[in-house]
């Protein structure tokens, strides 16, 4: 479960509604996003320059913005800091390098953008979603880039994804050792609020800088020492803290028991591979992507309790975004009041998920594999039916968000 059964504290239902806001945002943005995907063609990505070396040089300068600040809204805070540019880096590696969601449906306009590798931060699939539907979402963590012998010049970097085929692991999503790779946008600062407001006003996030290291076009591997000209860039970081504990001051959100165990779905996943190609991300770190293995229902208890578990609480969940959008004031925040029953129906979901769902019906967050399923890899969305799954759960939410 999300967190222990006792009463909540103020804190801990307000971070637990924050948490569930960002949520419910990433699970409409990714549902709007492929239903577009289906309904007209793909939208053509409009070529972009290179940062300018002179604004590389510029961001620096610059400092993180408070997002728990109740005063100021992100867009006041960039204008009363004398030393910040006109535009945001903003850097990018989930969802939002699909064009479809960040240009299209979010509808961000680019001035610039750059291909990157941020030894500091891994990519992680911890942010917990709803069981059945979309297991977890990618977020990020701190990781220790130092290394404990770095290669020498004269010694050519070797991919460090190098998969057994031997004995095939299960699932492939810790296999990615090197430094988070993404796409720093170029924004103007009205659309860096924008950003933050539709990822929940950031009530769960802590806008960070990073040291970013530009990669070379047209290379094949990740280097895990770059050596190209850093430059920083602002990326929201959703710090976890386990259940039990009081949250972070600024920012946070409650982690699942084990927060390795949940597979994202097979639709969240080709928004990421799709955006990976577009940039012509490196081939290693697509390859990567590409072996990722989604959450697939495999049996029909599976299939059964998604879709009573959706029937139970996609109403529920449609409701409270449908209120959060109604409103939520200018930064995309969301009443107290609305935030903490928002918590408390994500609460409750997870509740009654791990105490009756998982028992009788199944596993709604890893594939079930059988002793015979070694050699199955995962990629095939039409396999164990999660298409078809996906499609009633898709017309319902479709048909609850008409209502509403």
């Amino acid at each position: 479960m999300f967190a222990s059964t006792e009463p909540q504290t103020a804190p801990r239902s307000m971070a637990a509604g924050s948490h569930a806001v960002t949520v419910f945002k990433k699970i409409k943005k990714v549902d709007s996003a492929t239903t577009e995907e289906h309904s007209k063609p793909t939208m053509c990505r409009k070529w972009l320059p290179s940062p300018s070396k002179r604004r590389k040089m510029e961001s620096v300068r610059e400092h993180p913005l408070n997002l728990q600040d109740a005063n100021t809204d992100p867009l006041q805070q960039l204008d009363a800091n004398p030393t910040q540019p006109q535009t945001v880096f903003y850097l990018a590696y989930g969802s939002n390098l699909s064009s479809e969601t960040f240009q299209g449906r979010r509808g961000i306009r680019p001035l610039s953008q750059l291909n990157v590798v941020v030894p500091e931060l891994g990519m992680t699939f911890d942010l917990a979603g709803l069981p059945y539907v979309e297991p977890c979402f990618a977020n990020t963590k701190y990781r220790n880039p130092a290394p404990s012998s770095p290669p020498s010049a004269s010694e050519p970097e070797k991919s460090n994804f190098l998969p057994s085929r031997s004995k095939k692991p299960k699932y492939h999503k810790n296999l990615w050792k090197k430094g988070l790779v993404g796409v720093v946008y170029e924004v103007t600062k009205t659309d860096f609020a924008h950003i933050i407001a539709t990822e929940g006003g950031g009530a769960s996030y802590q806008d960070v800088l990073v040291d970013c290291y530009e990669l070379p076009a047209g290379e094949d591997a990740v280097p895990e020492f770059p050596t190209t000209e850093t430059f920083k860039a602002h990326t929201l970081y959703s710090p976890v803290y386990p259940p039990g504990t009081e949250p972070p001051s600024k920012g946070g959100r409650f982690s699942r028991p084990d927060p390795d165990y949940a597979q994202p779905s097979a639709r969240y996943l080709k928004l990421i591979t799709d955006g990976a190609d577009e940039h012509a991300l490196p081939e290693e770190y697509k390859k990567y992507l590409k072996q990722l293995r989604p959450y697939t229902i495999t049996n029909q208890k599976q299939r059964l309790g998604g879709f009573i578990f959706g029937t139970i609480w996609l109403p529920f969940v449609t409701l409270v975004f449908g209120l959060n959008s109604r409103l939520a004031d200018k930064k995309g925040r969301a009443p107290a009041w609305l935030v903490a029953v928002t918590g408390a129906i994500f609460r409750g979901m997870w509740m009654s998920y791990d105490g009756f769902f998982y028992r009788l019906f199944g596993d709604g967050e890893r594939t079930a594999y059988h002793d015979n399923d070694d050699d199955w890899e995962g990629g095939d969305m039409e396999k164990g039916g999660v298409r078809s799954m996906h499609g009633v759960l898709d017309e319902k939410w479709r048909d609850v968000s008409h209502v509403v």
